[in-house]
């Protein structure tokens, strides 16, 4: 029986299923998930999967979105602002799962064949650099959302593999050779870690006085059997034994040093530096840590040569180390360079992320950053702007949302229910197959929504459809980023899809869809940006409605068009004027300073001012806000932040006596104010 039953086992274990096994039958394997287990081998198939592809879908999940709720977007956001609130969405908060689906049209069976891959991804630190690359926020609904749908965040945190950006690598392969050009007779590392300790303690001196004559004895027994002597007989201590252990590094006699603390190597080191000319003490990589050792060498010669060998050798595993940690970018390099038509739903944050994790810091405004997506992904398409802008999608979609998950329900219900897409060709569907390793399936539906892999297998069928719709023929196209019908919709990204604003990354061009699909995208043309007078800080006891009675007493009833609240310590106002931004900072000014006279308590502004907290500024002094790496929960505090910023360039400008304060303050308008003492008090409490 149990020679059966090893028969039976050799014979499950030699039988392995073809890889273009098709299962109609059962539908329920699971998703390709990816961790950095089974990263190689898996990334071995996506460049096979990506290179025959037509199309690449992505999705991304975050810890979070927003660093502050005055961060979100809003309709009084201009292009530019937009940008940067994206901009510190992607700098402050970690991709955690990373989403990638190749798609590839099979003319024989007139389907789409699609290779969901789940990737789990952690910023873990594998080598040294920049600290604050792996540091990251963690927004609590975001974090809430992901447990909701299960994300198993042990297997991130384990599992997740490291990445290292193309500037990070160009950095940390800067410092190596660096290091190995100016240090020619000692490694980078050990240079570095261990100095001269000064012998301050009596433990010191007792200890440094019997390391020299152990390693003396060793020494000197070493050169007796050189010379033909016999081995002399010590009675050494186990510890003693333990500690010193004779070896052969490269074929030369050593001593491989043990359980010493740090400070105590340090010591031997500078012993063997100091009384032995003939040794060497050297750090080997013996697995995922360093040995110490000291080994004998002939001659001044053969030091040098065993100094070289080691330093070399340090060297090859720091690089063979850099490109470990390069890890998951090698996907997203896979990517960039194949130059496939990359498809996201409402991806500009999504690209925002892969630049900033994977390329580099992002440029601090939108014409420096559409060229660096534009170089490294030149052909996008967003499944949202093609829902929203085209007029047949409009139809099929009967004005419904346009969110992944609806999208995907109405125009793929035949794969959204799990149903054979081969038996919905009536249907005018174009088919999809699902084909996870060995496994394959034409109903395949075992994915978990907001699961970054499922996320993007979702898109991938939400852009066939719609490429079916348009009445694109699959089989003629070689490359769907030609085609014609397409044109309209490549490389057009919402930089916010809830006002309806866009960006063209051929040109660089911003515009806001003519299409009114929410309020925000009627409001949006009433907008009047150098009519806006940002104020914050003011008593938190006043509401928009007492605000804006306080500014028409002043300057009319129809002077205020608008107010808007960017948190509870902030509004927007918008005059009807733009002139009336200048006479109300002007006015403010000159009121505060006044602040001790009976008469300012019946001023209008007086329950505006009060606290002496009030700070107000023209629109561009909220880019300023917004563009700096300082984060402040409330809006107040961080205008006050930004402020002392100011403030102290100010300072240092006059003490160097340059004009560097007007040039790199030049974003208040100094029309609102005469000089420059009154554009500091405009921009801080």
């Amino acid at each position: 029986m149990v020679r059966a039953f090893s028969r039976t086992l050799t014979l499950v274990q030699f039988y392995r299923p073809s890889r273009t096994a098709f299962s109609t039958a059962s539908s329920s394997f699971a998703i390709k998930n990816v961790t950095k287990s089974n990263f190689d081998s898996s990334l071995a198939d996506l460049r096979r999967h990506v290179r025959d592809s037509d199309f690449v879908a992505i999705d991304l999940e975050m810890t979070g979105v927003t660093s502050s709720p005055w961060r979100e977007s809003f309709e009084f956001d201009r292009f530019d602002i937009r940008y940067l609130k994206v901009k510190d969405s992607a700098e402050k908060f970690a991709v955690v799962q990373f989403g990638v689906c190749p798609f590839r049209w099979d003319p024989t069976k007139q389907s789409f064949i699609a290779h969901p891959h789940n990737f789990y991804i952690f910023p873990r630190q594998e080598i040294g650099g920049d600290d604050s690359s792996y540091e990251f926020l963690c927004q609590t609904s975001s974090i809430d959302f992901l447990a909701k749908y299960q994300f198993d965040f042990n297997t991130c945190v384990k599992e997740g593999i490291s990445y290292l950006s193309r500037a990070q690598e160009d950095d940390v392969r800067l410092q190596l050779h660096s290091a190995h050009e100016d240090e020619p007779s000692e490694t980078p590392y050990a240079a570095k870690e261990f100095k001269d300790v000064p012998l301050v303690r009596m433990a010191d001196i007792l200890f440094v006085e019997r390391m020299r004559n152990k390693i003396s004895e060793w020494h000197d027994d070493l050169l007796q059997i050189r010379n033909g002597g016999s081995h002399r007989t010590q009675e050494d201590s186990n510890d003693s034994i333990d500690q010193f252990q004779t070896i052969f590094f490269k074929t030369r006699p050593a001593i491989k040093l043990n359980g010493f603390t740090s400070r105590q190597l340090r010591l031997i080191k500078s012993v063997v530096e100091k009384s032995f000319k003939d040794l060497a003490y050297i750090r080997v990589n013996v697995g995922l840590c360093f040995q110490q050792i000291i080994v004998y060498t002939n001659s001044r010669r053969e030091l040098e040569l065993l100094m070289n060998e080691v330093k070399e050798s340090h060297f090859k595993e720091a690089e063979m180390k850099i490109e470990a940690a390069i890890g998951f970018r090698h996907v997203i390099d896979l990517l960039s360079s194949e130059q496939k038509l990359i498809v996201g739903h409402n991806c500009f944050l999504d690209v925002a992320h892969i630049c900033r994790k994977f390329v580099g810091p992002l440029p601090s405004n939108l014409e420096e950053y559409v060229p660096l997506v534009q170089k490294n992904f030149p052909f996008i398409i967003d499944t949202k702007i093609l829902l929203n802008a085209s007029n047949i999608l409009q139809l099929k979609m009967k004005k419904s949302s346009t969110s992944l998950a609806k999208a995907f329900a109405i125009l793929c219900p035949h794969i959204a229910s799990g149903v054979d897409s081969f038996g919905s060709a009536h249907n005018n569907s174009v088919a999809v197959e699902v084909q996870v390793d060995d496994m394959r399936s034409s109903n395949w539906n075992s994915g978990a929504k907001h699961e970054a892999g499922y996320d993007a297998f979702m898109t991938g069928c939400i852009f066939a459809q719609s490429c079916n719709h348009f009445g694109i023929n699959f089989t003629s196209h070689s490359t769907l980023m030609k085609e014609d019908k397409l044109q309209n919709y490549i490389n057009l990204l919402y930089l916010s899809w809830s006002s309806g604003d866009i960006v063209d990354l051929k040109t660089g061009q911003t515009r806001t869809e003519s299409s009114s699909l929410n309020g925000f995208k009627n409001q949006q043309s009433k907008i009047l940006f150098p009519n806006i007078v940002l104020i914050w800080g003011f008593p938190s006891k006043l509401k928009a409605r007492e605000i804006k009675e306080s500014l028409t007493k002043v300057f009319g009833l129809t002077s205020v068009t608008s107010i808007f609240h960017l948190d509870k310590t902030a509004v927007f106002v918008q005059f009807s004027k733009p002139g009336l931004v200048s006479d109300f900072l002007k006015l403010k000014s000159t009121i505060e300073k006044k602040k001790n006279d009976a008469i300012y308590v019946l001023h209008p502004f007086s329950d505006l001012l009060e606290g002496g907290c009030t700070g107000a500024a023209c629109y561009e002094v909220y880019k300023e806000i917004c563009g700096s790496p300082i984060s402040k929960p409330l809006f107040a505090d961080q205008a006050e932040a930004i402020a002392v910023n100011l403030n102290s360039k100010r300072l240092e400008s006059m003490t160097h006596k340059t004009d560097s304060f007007s040039e790199s303050e030049s974003a208040i308008d100094t029309k609102t104010a005469e000089t420059t003492s009154e554009i500091l008090d405009l921009a801080s409490c």
